[in-house]
């Protein structure tokens, strides 16, 4: 269940975002070590400015940066059609299934592959000789220089596929980012490392297309999709040598089944390789030598909940180790391994989140990286010396800073906004001594249209503050009552509640005197592993516990209507929404429902078994986790949407739903999107919206007009 898509629905729910003003610059990255460029409004040409001085001076692209704009006439490169080499001097273009080359200097494109079949992910090796590819589930790899196309793997079909995923390792494990690619090259361009998955194992779920190709009899999309419980498929890795086209296959831990995120030493001697149990409660890692498939184990962590394999992998020169972000002790910190794996220092010790490492200074032995610094809320720019002492905060400002730093580490480039402030750009340098503001939007569409937001923390009676904000309509008067909808997601880990700046003068809900509202549960992941846990085995109890504690928060405001009180979400957002409006039915009395999880059974096993076990293993927590365990309960207003062949949560989770409900007699509405996957676009999306739009205003607007508030 992606993060990415439920950012993309809150804000698009909330009909919100943040404030790009039209007077402020675009920072388009750092020229060097200490230039930096900006785009003025207005402007067709980028500056160049001095980061110490201020000095501006205009900024001629290179031929090396504007190589796309080399590009024949009528040609376009995007990240969705092109891949570029790694010195930007060459990139490889798809038009229309086909790979295509272009280099520096050159007049034309060179067609590199003319096949029936399409190819994927196109991948330049690191001396940009060669690029490897899939096509029809096998991988191939070309000489860039004669042509020369070698196809490595020869099994791939319908059900085996080699350095292409199957759906539920990239929905789960490798991220939508990756886009099914499961190949890897070796440092020394001369192996690639690749995941091959068969499929065989993995049931069968039908999707309904109304359309065929004539328009009359429709279709089945027959997807592989393991739900909970289920089997997997079975994942090999095996390392292919481009030259003679052998392969070897890497030893694997037949206790650990999940086996992703492989990474190559710098010297290409050794591949470090992730395995995983079925519980998700136990990681090794290996290294494996290319040349045999032989691997000993380096390291192993143990939870008692769940843990998540190592994203964040950054190996150290001379084979001085590699650093991991790693919440084995109860938050993500920075961790040093020697190339044995064994921990030679945890260089922080916060208990606050590390979010990410941005790089690792080794010459003056320091590490870049953004946190939360102490409030979860926030996201700060920090560096720490290697050994874990000189911590310093280099970004100032409550709220939230996305930093860029210079090359050589000397500067940084940082872009911060906060709900009170809507957007400055700032340049600072690494010592923390300057920070000079750059531009600043000074102008509050918020304050100008009266709209009052408001970020607070609600207590829980077992000890939790829980991170809240609301936006309150203009004219705001405590002493009426005002209907009011929480806009959520609620998944483990995935919080709603940050302070940066989101646009509401124009929200349909404020102007229609309806408070926004979204608070974060204990396990949103601002209490680190200690809020998370509580979730284990209990999806659906601890997230409704703590939006009824915040119901009843608001309900001793005095200003909300306890008969107005809404809640919309999508994915597990959608879920939130129909369990409020049924187990929490007492505390919520309206609700959109899109896209809906209704029953973990019905969802994908490696999602589910994370935090549920499997179902066997958990009846009881899958019984109370079921909307249709609370069905019986549904008194308030209900609104469920969903997409016809969304291939992530099956439209079937809405039908049992409804199913339940009109065997109980209950009343509510529904709508489907034909054509909609998990998330859809164009007219259909307007459709939606304002859909959504009319069930508040029936409920808490038109109803509103007939009665005199006290």
């Amino acid at each position: 269940m992606s993060k990415h898509w439920f950012v993309f629905l809150i804000i698009l729910l909330t009909t919100s975002q943040i404030s790009i003003a039209q007077d402020m610059p675009r920072f388009s990255g750092w020229a060097d070590a200490e230039h930096y460029l900006l785009l003025k409004p207005g402007e067709e040409k980028m500056v160049k400015v001095n980061a110490k001085t201020g000095k501006e001076s205009p900024y001629e692209m290179s031929v090396e940066t504007s190589l796309s704009e080399q590009l024949p006439v009528g040609v376009r490169a995007s990240f969705r059609n092109s891949t570029t080499a790694p010195s930007g001097k060459k990139l490889i273009l798809k038009e229309k299934g086909d790979l295509f080359l272009f280099s520096e200097g050159d007049k034309a494109l060179r067609q590199l592959t003319a096949t029936p079949s399409e190819e994927n992910n196109p991948t330049f090796s690191p001396d940009e000789k060669y690029a490897a590819y899939t096509r029809d589930r096998n991988l191939f790899v070309m000489d860039l220089e004669t042509g020369l196309e070698r196809q490595l793997t020869r099994d791939g079909s319908d059900l085996i596929y080699n350095g292409w995923a199957s759906w539920v390792y990239y929905e789960e494990i490798l991220g939508r980012g990756s886009r099914y690619k499961a190949f890897y090259w070796s440092p020394d361009s001369k192996k690639i490392a690749f995941m091959r998955f068969d499929d065989t194992p993995v049931h069968e779920f039908p999707i309904f297309h109304h359309e065929g190709e004539d328009m009359t009899h429709g279709y089945l999309e027959e997807t592989r999709y393991p739900k909970s419980g289920d089997d997997n498929p079975l994942v090999e890795l095996g390392i292919a040598d481009i030259k003679s086209g052998e392969i070897n296959w890497v030893d694997k831990n037949q206790d650990l089944e999940y086996l992703a995120w492989v990474f190559w030493t710098p010297d290409a001697s050794r591949l470090i390789v992730q395995q995983m149990n079925r519980d998700q409660n136990h990681l090794a890692l290996y290294s494996a030598d290319p040349s045999t498939g032989k691997q000993k184990m380096m390291y192993e962590e143990k939870q008692k909940a769940w843990l998540e394999f190592y994203t964040q992998f950054h190996f150290l020169k001379n084979n001085k180790g590699f650093i991991l972000l790693s919440d084995r002790d109860g938050w993500e910190n920075i961790y040093h391994h020697d190339m044995n794996g064994k921990v030679v220092k945890q260089i922080t010790d916060f208990d606050w989140r590390v979010n990410s490492i941005t790089e690792i200074d080794e010459e003056n032995g320091r590490i870049f990286f953004s946190g939360t610094g102490g409030d979860g809320t926030e996201s700060h720019f920090f560096v720490v010396n290697m050994d874990g002492t000189g911590l310093k905060q280099l970004t100032k400002e409550e709220g939230m800073h996305r930093a860029t730093l210079a090359p050589g580490g000397q500067y940084f480039f940082d872009q911060f906004s906060s709900h009170q402030h809507p957007g400055k750009m700032i340049v600072g340098d690494t010592e923390g001594k300057k920070y000079k503001v750059v531009a600043e939007n000074k102008n509050n569409p918020n304050e100008a249209a009266g709209v009052k937001v408001e970020m607070f923390t609600i207590p829980t009676e077992d000890g939790f503050d829980l991170p809240a904000m609301w936006v309150l309509p203009p004219n705001f008067d405590k002493n009426k009552k005002y209907p009011i909808v929480f806009t959520i997601y609620g998944g483990p880990n995935a919080g709603t509640v940050y302070d940066r700046f989101r646009n509401y003068s124009s929200n349909f809900m404020t102007q229609n005197d309806i408070i926004v509202f979204a608070v974060d549960h204990r396990a949103s992941g601002k209490f680190g592993k200690k809020g998370l846990d509580y979730m284990h085995r209990s999806l659906g109890k601890w997230e409704m516990n703590d939006y009824i504690e915040s119901v009843k928060w608001l309900r001793e405001q005095g200003f909300i209507d306890e008969n107005k009180v809404g809640i919309t979400g999508g994915s597990y957002g959608g879920y939130m929404s129909a369990l409020a409006l049924t187990y929490a039915a007492d505390y919520f009395t309206h609700g959109v429902a899109r896209a809906s999880v209704t029953d973990w059974r019905l969802y994908d096993n490696v999602y589910t078994e994370r935090y549920m076990d499997r179902p066997i293993d958990n009846p009881e927590g899958y019984k109370f986790g079921s909307v249709m365990t609370h069905a019986d309960k549904l008194k308030g207003e209900l609104l469920i949407i969903h997409g016809t062949i969304d291939d992530n949560v099956h439209m079937q989770q809405s039908i049992q739903l409804i199913s339940k409900l009109q065997d109980l007699g209950k009343d509510f509405e529904m709508m489907v999107y034909p054509g909609g996957r998990h998330g859809w676009g164009g007219a259909k999306r307007v459709h939606s919206n304002n859909l959504a739009n009319k069930f508040w205003t029936k409920h808490f607007v038109e109803s509103s007009k007939n009665v005199v508030r006290p």
